[in-house]
């Protein structure tokens, strides 16, 4: 049996009772002079976001859109050994040599040649710019035990294409730096922002810090205005005032206003992006709002209605309209028949604690933020609320979920050597 790898990103990964225990990232192996490299085993990503190994030696049987293993899986965090090698993190977009002509590589093939026993027999390379593929075998291929200045990026960005930004942004934070920054680097604007959006502190600062500040500026413009503000908050004020100059003005503005605030009130983590519409909108135009494709939940559970204009700042704020009243109203209803009266809006200088109480005294999870003048000035969302009450690394941390794996009676020996 022959699987290649790049095809397995995202793949679920199911225990013998047949539950989802979670989604393949990587494949482990060790390197072997003289001889194929073994496959030691997968890295396999629970939730919430952690990232644990799975030993071959208990994959029962590797189907098309599927892995199923036996015994106990080690909730342990995993972490990669000196000896070890990840294929899709460090062996894609290698270059390497066939014979004596350079290729790169974008796939790898593993397999089963004795019963748990994985070995890379095959791989996948192409030449040039026309990517003309040529699938040769391991011995035919000399140059993966050497450390490359430039390993390149398209055949990991290929293989982790379907997966969702804050999949992404877990495999970009456990790859060494130097890859961390060649894929980042190989990201389009949007992808990486929104890839930006869901990584550490940390390594957002380390990212755009290795763009050049052009490019690094159209990057914050597809942020959300608040993830921007965020980011240019962490920043040295000298860099984040060279970035906001690089900015479009119509891009800046808004970061620009949300950086006027204190980064623990209301002002600091709403969004100044919500859906807005003014009081002559029908449902049916609300209801094709929210439907669209790149707004959150949180974000999308709301219409807000205000006086033209309809950008933050707005207009005089009316009111909010949930999205279940629209699913119960006729198409052609107006929106300023609509509104909820029991809402009253919150301001710009109300504190975490407060902006919790509201959300949790009210059951929503989304609350409209107007200043002084009564204009419509953003919305606080739960997920805002939670991303600056949890600790700073609560991305990274995996000491609060022990507990979690014991319950499930998974935790077992670490057999990667077996």
């Amino acid at each position: 049996m022959k699987i290649f790898v790049a095809r397995l990103p995202g793949t679920p990964v199911f225990d013998p009772a047949g539950d989802l225990i979670g989604r393949v990232r990587d494949v482990v192996v060790g390197l072997r002079i003289g001889r194929r490299p073994r496959v030691h085993g997968f890295v396999v990503e629970v939730q919430p976001r952690r990232r644990v190994f799975l030993p071959i030696t208990r994959v029962r049987r590797i189907e098309a859109g599927s892995v199923v293993f036996t015994g106990r899986l080690n909730m342990r965090r995993f972490e990669q050994r000196a000896s070890e090698t990840l294929v899709i993190g460090q062996m894609l977009d290698l270059t390497v040599r066939v014979g004596d002509e350079p290729m790169t590589v974008y796939d790898v093939g593993m397999e089963e040649l004795k019963p748990s026993n994985w070995e890379i027999t095959k791989v996948a390379v192409y030449k040039g710019r026309r990517r003309e593929p040529r699938t040769v075998g391991w011995g035919e291929v000399s140059g993966f035990d050497t450390l490359q200045k430039d390993q390149g990026a398209a055949g990991l960005i290929a293989a982790f294409e379907s997966l969702r930004a804050a999949d992404m942004a877990s495999a970009l934070h456990d790859l060494p730096t130097k890859r961390r920054i060649e894929i980042a680097r190989a990201l389009h604007d949007d992808r990486l922002a929104d890839v930006l959006e869901e990584l550490p502190p940390d390594d957002q600062i380390g990212i755009l810090g290795t763009l050049e500040p052009e490019r690094a500026a159209d990057v914050l413009e597809e942020m959300g205005p608040d993830d921007a503000a965020d980011l240019l908050h962490d920043l040295p004020e000298e860099q984040a005032a060279k970035l906001l100059a690089l900015m479009e003005p119509g891009e800046a503005a808004p970061v620009r206003r949300l950086l006027t605030y204190p980064e623990t009130s209301a002002g600091g983590v709403m969004t100044s992006e919500p859906v807005i519409l003014p009081p002559t909108a029908t449902v049916a135009e609300a209801l094709a709002h929210i439907r669209q494709q790149d707004l959150t939940p949180a974000v999308a559970c709301q219409v807000y209605v205000t006086r033209p204009p309809t950008e933050t700042p707005t207009g005089a704020y009316l009111g909010v309209t949930h999205f279940q009243r629209l699913l119960r109203e006729p198409p052609s209803t107006l929106l300023g028949g609509v509104l909820d009266p029991s809402i009253d809006p919150i301001r710009p200088d109300f504190t975490l604690r407060q902006v919790t109480y509201y959300l949790a005294n009210y059951n929503l999870v989304a609350a409209p933020v107007v200043d002084e003048l009564g204009r419509l000035v953003g919305a606080v969302t739960v997920d805002d609320v939670l991303d600056h009450m949890l600790p700073e690394d609560w991305r990274e941390r995996a000491d609060d979920r022990d507990d979690l794996s014991r319950e499930n009676g998974r935790e077992g020996a670490d057999d990667r050597d077996d």
